[in-house]
């Protein structure tokens, strides 16, 4: 069993890398198209392109950890590209619209790849620091706790750094100080972390190790559910925004609900953690989804001025985010473990990797194009649009997670009979 310290410093890593994601996501599209001045068409098609191949070489990334001497050589590796290229992303150093579409192109590469091959590297190793079940939820769980606060810090330093200036004079400020954030965990998480001592694949890498997990039936229900729960989970992700203004008319107090979401998420994790440990991580699971539906079942009901009843249902489902973190990859190192030794963790990883970019893509997707089809534009005010916004934000997630839950079931059936 892990002491807290090195639990602790295991989990650490994972803030620096979620308070990459934020501002990849979310501020940078804004930063490079209003304040840069870089035209939207070609700003999209390189995120576009850049993102698509960011998914892509997730497996290969997962077999690249797989066949390495040492996952641990892998994140040292990761870390100085990752801070420098968020550095470079929010300063550049040139003008222009050509020159600042060639910086971007070069620097969202690189801190793509680094940040792809951090975090897989780290999960794996992650996976393979227990061969306890109970253990796994914990390592887990205290990586996507810390993550959680990442998001937290993240979605508010901008804004703070950037004083009368605002998030525009703030990013460049903030990716300087993640750069040294990011070096000071990865050092605390490196020397304070137990090394696994494994022997590296030395067979030539090939297509087919990168998808050989696919042949797994346990990770293909597991994966199954793991997307439908992960797009019912993305779609109001993606369109909170759109709802707190337009159903709740409280687009002053988004950045509450927001908090209040992951902070909430980030205090259930203990309560998952002790439910897994007593009634098993599938049954957990299924509750925490259970949670999310009885949520959103009521955010369909809301309207404006209802932002209290709101602030509750962000409460539920943060609580429900917490074992939507914690419990799926401790399922994951249960199946890949199974058979008693850890094998190819960085390719299933990898695929898992992949799996969660596909979630984000797929729930905006369907969510977007629907809106549209049901007559809703932003700002709308007309009853039948926002009824549409309210319909879509939190019914569709409720049908996903039924459907993540009957997959759920599958999973677990199947797995008890390949032990």
């Amino acid at each position: 069993m892990l002491r807290y310290p090195a639990l602790f410093a295991y989990g650490l890593f994972g803030m620096p890398l979620a308070m990459a994601a934020l501002p990849l996501y979310v501020h940078l599209p804004k930063f490079y198209g209003d304040h840069l001045g870089v035209p939207l068409a070609a700003l999209g098609s390189i995120l576009l392109l850049l993102r698509l191949a960011d998914g892509v070489i997730d497996p290969l990334l997962g077999a690249w950890s797989d066949h390495a001497r040492s996952r641990k050589r892998l994140i040292a590796l990761a870390v100085p590209v990752l801070g420098a290229g968020m550095a470079a992303l929010f300063a550049p150093q040139v003008s222009g619209t050509v020159p600042l579409l060639v910086w971007l192109g070069v620097a969202l590469a690189a801190v793509y790849l680094a940040f792809s091959l951090a975090t897989i590297s780290h999960n794996a190793w992650g996976a393979e620091l227990s061969c306890d079940a109970v253990e796994r939820t914990r390592i887990t769980a205290a990586r996507e706790g810390l993550a959680l606060v990442g998001v937290v810090l993240a979605s508010i330093a901008p804004m703070l750094m950037g004083g009368d200036g605002g998030e525009a004079a703030g990013l460049p400020r903030f990716a300087l100080a993640f750069a040294l954030f990011l070096a000071l965990c990865a050092a605390i998480t490196l020397a304070a972390t137990p090394n696994v001592e494994r022997p590296p694949d030395r067979r030539r890498l090939v297509f087919a190790d990168m998808v050989a997990p696919l042949d797994d039936p346990a990770f293909r229900r597991l994966l199954a559910a793991f997307m439908a729960n992960g797009i019912a989970s993305a779609i109001p992700a993606t369109l909170v925004l759109f709802y707190i203004a337009d159903v709740l008319q409280a687009e002053g107090r988004q950045g509450l609900f927001l908090a209040l979401y992951f902070i909430a998420g980030a205090a259930g994790m203990p309560l998952w953690v002790k439910l897994s440990a007593r009634l098993g991580k599938v049954r957990a699971w299924r509750m925490a989804m259970a949670v999310a539906i009885a949520a959103f079942v009521w955010a369909a009901t809301l309207g404006a001025g209802d932002a209290a009843a709101f602030a509750v249902v962000c409460a539920l489902s943060g609580l429900a985010l917490g074992a939507d973190l914690a419990l799926p990859p401790s399922l994951l190192a249960d199946v890949i473990g199974r058979g008693g030794r850890m094998h190819g963790t960085g390719t299933y990883f990898g695929l898992w990797t992949l799996a969660t970019k596909l979630n984000l893509a797929l729930a905006a997707g369907i969510a977007l194009p629907l809106l549209g089809y049901l007559g809703y534009s932003p700002g709308a005010r007309d009853p039948a649009a926002v009824h549409a916004l309210a319909l879509v934000y939190a019914a569709a997630p409720c049908v996903l997670k039924i459907g993540a839950i009957a997959a759920l079931h599958q999973f677990a059936q199947h797995f008890k009979e390949s032990l």
